[in-house]
């Protein structure tokens, strides 16, 4: 058509002739083009029925209705074919293509792949999820164990296996064919403009406006209620939406179930300090997008700690149920990684037997040929190799045995333990907590330094909390426990010697460091207590053990035993340090009378006897 105006602008044409005047274009912007460059140039327009002049004012009319009743005619067939291509797709006979794991028979139905690699990699997909809750998980445990997952091959014929991506597993996740639905409709075209030329796209319809959607048409891999509660999942993860979002990385566990009392937003998270380590909810969405005032923000540590005793509290009663779940569980389960390299393993083994067996049904002489199909030969071989390999390492490096039901009844008596682990896993444990809390509504109340808390159960059931608001700093605090360490060891220790204490109890300080000297002596001027002085100390009776023993004429594990029943006063600020004590508390009675039967209970000194035998025995 372009070349034909080309030639009809440049006066080469007198006349353009078609079959019916409807021929000449397909629709009015290139039919009212024609008509008026044929005008310019004084061309003709011929059908069968009347050769037509763009320069007479009757014709051109007659042509603009005729390309009109032309282009309504194509409108029409067009409307009526995808009309009965819909009715064909509500009936579920209508088939474009089989995704990946399924097969279209010859009378228009998906079946199961029968390849079992195949049917079992999709499975894997769904069981996967299932256990780590997110696509994007999902994703990462396959891309760990280096496994691949099918799609479908150029020209949508036969089945390639790649290295998985988000768009696959999603893909599969969120397919109704999988949950043995026939769908159609879910996707619809576009058009937009991207400089002069239209563009076409493609996007995704609600589910309300799919054109069929007809459950229990074929086998699925799983059933419709378990995809239904998979597309819940995805839509929860979608931090875009109303749900609580995925489990991110971070120590915030109430990331996302929190909502703010006064304006209905949900509340964000912040790590601040030098570390990133010190949490804190805030409500400034308002801010962000509308310029509105903030509207509160406090610290996180408490909060996460009042919800985590809520939980445990809620999960405790069926500890013991859920332990014996899951040991059976873990009896019954298999190596899915191991199972998917198995079977990695014997479909590159058939490939390299059929390149082996290509390679030998070949002429020798027709090197053309052998060539090329010695070297797939030669990659297959290496293919195996790889695997073999991989599923070796994997076997010497398996890990230890699962733990028996004593194990899991043990950790299910002592929840506290296992959920305040260090290597616990944050995501585990936001996913609990998901499974149990639906939304926490919270609000400040600064008159009374309080945080209102209102929580809001899956079941339905709701509690209310009132926690106390942290002040600034408290975070990063020292330990009380440290505090008073340092109070009661100065008056007999320097500050290096109190660092080496506290470490030697496992204190930390409040920003988990350990201690230094200089550390101490910052720890003192915050806490107003003054430094060492041995003039002092000797002024005010102050001493260790060693040197108490020494004033009373005792042995020091004497009155070490002594302090600990209590018969003489003394500090012990750390299980693991000094002994303070004071002269004053060495003169008092129960001191005075524990000298006193030491010395009544000393005799002399043993001493080598010339006469006394040994039992040593004879080398001769």
């Amino acid at each position: 058509f372009e070349r034909m105006v080309s030639e009809v602008c440049m006066g080469k044409v007198g006349a353009v002739a078609a079959r019916e005047a409807s021929r000449f274009a397909r629709n009015s912007r290139d039919w009212q083009r024609l008509v008026e460059m044929c005008r310019v140039v004084d061309a003709l327009l011929i059908d069968h029925e009347a050769v037509y002049s763009p320069r007479s004012g009757s014709d051109r009319l007659l042509l603009g209705v005729k390309g009109a009743l032309g282009e309504y005619e194509l409108e029409l067939l067009r409307q009526r074919s995808v009309e009965a291509r819909l009715s064909k797709a509500r009936r579920g006979e209508l088939l474009v293509a089989a995704p990946p794991g399924y097969v279209k028979t010859e009378d228009g139905r998906l079946e199961k792949d029968p390849d079992r690699r195949v049917r079992e990699a999709v499975a894997l997909v769904f069981a996967k999820f299932q256990e780590l809750g997110t696509a994007r998980q999902t994703l990462l445990w396959f891309l760990e164990h280096s496994l691949d997952l099918p799609v479908r091959g150029r020209g949508g014929k036969g089945i390639a296996w790649r290295r998985p991506s988000y768009a696959v597993v999603h893909r599969m996740l969120s397919h109704p064919n999988y949950g043995g639905a026939y769908v159609y409709g879910r996707t619809e075209s576009a058009w937009g403009c991207e400089g002069e030329r239209p563009r076409r796209g493609v996007r995704h319809r609600p589910r309300e406006r799919w054109h069929a959607l007809i459950p229990d048409a074929h086998e699925g891999y799983v059933s419709w209620e378990r995809f239904e509660r998979v597309q819940e999942t995805l839509a929860a993860n979608d931090q875009r939406g109303q749900g609580a979002g995925a489990p991110k990385r971070g120590a915030a566990l109430l990331a996302g179930l929190l909502r703010c009392r006064r304006c209905g937003r949900k509340l964000t998270v912040r790590y601040t300090g030098p570390r990133h380590d010190a949490l804190r909810y805030c409500c400034h969405r308002g801010w962000l997008d509308n310029g509105e005032p903030r509207c509160i923000a406090f610290g996180g540590a408490p909060l996460d700690e009042a919800i985590a005793r809520e939980v445990l509290r809620a999960v405790q009663p069926g500890a013991l149920e859920a332990a014996a779940a899951a040991a059976g569980d873990a009896e019954r389960r298999r190596d899915e990684a191991a199972d998917a390299l198995r079977r990695d393993l014997d479909a590159a083994r058939y490939e390299a037997d059929r390149a082996g067996r290509q390679y030998d049904a070949v002429d020798p002489a027709n090197r053309l040929v052998a060539d090329e199909l010695e070297a797939r030969w030669n990659r297959a071989l290496a293919r195996v190799g790889e695997i073999e390999k991989r599923v070796a390492e994997r076997d010497r490096g398996r890990g230890p045995e699962t733990p028996s039901f004593d194990g899991f009844e043990a950790l299910a008596a002592d929840l506290e333990t296992v959920w305040r682990h260090p290597e616990a896993s944050p995501q585990l444990k936001k996913r609990i907590v998901r499974c149990l809390v639906r939304e926490v509504v919270v609000d400040v109340d600064a008159d009374a330094g309080e945080i209102e808390v209102v929580v809001h159960w899956q079941g339905g059931v709701h509690t209310e909390l009132r926690l106390p608001r942290r002040r600034r700093g408290q975070s990063t605090a020292n330990p009380k426990e440290a505090v008073a360490a340092v109070r009661s060891l100065v008056r007999t220790c320097k500050d290096d010697v109190i660092a080496g204490v506290l470490n030697r109890n496992g204190l930390r300080t409040g920003r988990g460091n350990r201690w230094t000297c200089e550390r101490v002596t910052s720890l003192r001027s915050w806490a107003g207590i003054p430094c060492h002085d041995p003039d002092a100390r000797r002024t005010d009776g102050w001493m260790n053990l060693t040197e108490a023993a020494a004033e009373l004429g005792v042995s020091p594990r004497t009155l070490r035993l002594a302090a600990e029943r209590g018969d003489v006063s003394a500090e012990h600020p750390l299980p693991d340090g000094p002994w303070v004590f004071n002269r004053t508390a060495l003169r008092d009675d129960g001191a005075v009378a524990l000298a006193a039967r030491a010395h009544l209970r000393s005799g002399p000194p043993a001493i080598p006897d010339g006469l006394q035998k040994t039992l040593d025995f004879s080398n001769t």
